[in-house]
């Protein structure tokens, strides 16, 4: 049923046995990482992950027929899923400032217990101008490849909005290998004391978040090769691109505060 034969501009939703499926795989992968933190063993977390990921796989395919098939996204509910992005980049925008404050009580404000300096005695620091650089450069030329793709998608020019797609996804990837090589080779753990478990935690759920938009920017680039948005009907992907300029934005403080002020 397209959005013309519909007999009003909202959209009731069918009920859906995928939210509640998310959040109980969600609380599964809490709970197996708690368990793998305490006997280093996996099955629980990769059970979580495995239906977390088939669920969001199936939740992702009904929003897009509902988008793209039965026209339930009319320009009124366009408008609430545009607050309802807003208000969770707000919320992620909190989730991140609690990694700061953290950061920053413990460096600004050293106690006895780590030798009242910054970074405490016996840590390494990561040397900021070599992979930390890299991926930075990294993360602002994906901004402007994605940029490139939204301002091809409203001038309707296909081929730039597919390679704009590409190219983000694919720096997005670069980005995470990166960053997986830097943890491999860091002189610290997660363990290494207060300074280990706040670089670890700032640092890793802000790459968990570059995977996440890269799994999302994928999806719009494989629902942009099926010819699914219009210059007009775009949000999915207009979402996305404002997930990765946020976690493009984070990035940048986590540079400046973690990897050159921090060391």
């Amino acid at each position: 049923m397209s959005s013309a034969e519909k007999k009003h501009d909202y959209h009731l939703v069918d009920p859906s046995p995928w939210p509640i499926v998310v959040s109980f795989s969600a609380l599964i992968v809490g709970l197996g990482a708690v368990y793998y933190f305490s006997t280093k063993n996996l099955w629980m977390l990769f059970i979580g992950l495995g239906v977390l990921f088939y669920a969001v796989f199936m939740w992702f395919r009904d929003v897009v027929i509902e988008a793209q098939h039965k026209g339930d996204h009319t320009p009124v509910v366009q408008i609430s899923h545009r607050y309802g992005m807003i208000l969770f980049i707000a919320s992620e925008v909190m989730f991140f400032v609690a990694w700061f404050w953290a950061y920053f009580d413990a460096s600004l404000f050293p106690d006895q217990i780590i030798g009242g300096i910054w970074p405490p005695k016996g840590i390494q620091t990561l040397d900021p101008w070599h992979i930390p650089l890299i991926n930075t450069l990294i993360l602002l030329l994906s901004g402007t490849t994605v940029t490139w793709a939204h301002h091809a998608l409203l001038e309707n020019d296909r081929k730039g909005l597919v390679q704009g797609l590409l190219l983000t996804v694919i720096l997005g990837s670069i980005f995470t290998l990166f960053q997986v090589y830097e943890y491999v080779v860091a002189p610290f753990k997660i363990s290494s004391g207060i300074y280990g478990s706040t670089f670890y935690m700032a640092t890793g759920f802000h790459g968990f978040h570059v995977l996440i938009g890269t799994i999302f920017l994928a999806v719009c680039l494989f629902r942009a090769k099926k010819g699914h948005y219009t210059p007009d009907h775009h949000f999915g992907f207009e979402s996305a691109a404002w997930y990765w300029h946020f976690v493009d934005v984070v990035w940048l403080f986590l540079f400046a505060a973690i990897y050159i002020w921090g060391s």
